[in-house]
């Protein structure tokens, strides 16, 4: 088994990088975005970049990220794990710290080298007003490159997540080129919406506060395969 996260996710996106890889649903606000293997990467690859460049985050350094599920939460998750950081979220000393614009204050208490505050806008617009002592994330990453070379090299904390990955997917009975549509408001561990379908080689339709009313319908327009409610 894989012990790689950087590896899993190159590893899904390889067959056909324009297909959608995750497509994210918030039915309480309307948000529909669908971003392809290729998107996905372009966004994980600049976050690791701004880690290594801007924050000077180097491999075994820690991440604080306090951010609900979302696909901007996916790309900064890869991105850490790409630039071989430990992500954590709960409070201690970070080189690195990302935070919903809703729980800064929740995050004053962090020791941060660097502070990015992510407004989770559904098109990626800039913040117009950005939390005193942070950085708006969006602005920040898109100055930064578009290919980051991870570190080939596993590691017990990539090793831990993949295996729970892997079982997740095992009991969903995931494989190559299955859908997996998700509750992430009652699945929010990036485990179950995120690494699990990457370690399967399949892709995610995540939905944050599903109206029951419309799954049947999604179900079959984004033809998942599996569900995960």
């Amino acid at each position: 088994m894989a012990d790689n996260i950087a590896r899993v996710f190159a590893d899904a996106i390889a067959p056909d990088p324009t297909r959608p890889l995750l497509t994210w649903y918030d039915d309480a606000t309307g948000e529909r975005t669908e971003l392809s293997g290729a998107t996905l990467a372009n966004w994980v690859a600049k976050t690791a970049n701004l880690l290594a460049d801007e924050a000077g985050a180097a491999p075994g350094d820690a991440a604080g990220v306090l951010l609900p599920p979302h696909w901007q939460t996916a790309a900064v998750l890869l991105g850490c794990w790409s630039a071989k950081l430990t992500v954590v979220d709960t409070a201690g000393p970070v080189e690195a710290l990302f935070v919903a614009v809703d729980r800064v204050d929740e995050a004053a208490g962090w020791p941060a080298g660097e502070r990015y505050a992510l407004a989770l806008d559904p098109f990626a617009l800039p913040m117009r007003q950005v939390p005193a002592g942070c950085t708006d994330f969006v602005s920040a990453v898109r100055g930064h490159g578009d290919h980051f070379t991870p570190d080939p090299s596993g590691g017990e904390a990539d090793a831990a997540l993949l295996a729970r990955a892997a079982a997740r997917a095992t009991e969903l009975g995931l494989t190559r080129g299955d859908r997996l549509l998700v509750d992430v408001t009652a699945h929010p561990d990036p485990v179950d919406w995120l690494l699990t379908p990457l370690t399967a080689g399949a892709s995610v339709v995540a939905c944050a506060h599903p109206d029951p009313t419309r799954l049947p319908s999604r179900v079959e327009t984004e033809k998942t395969t599996h569900a995960l409610a």
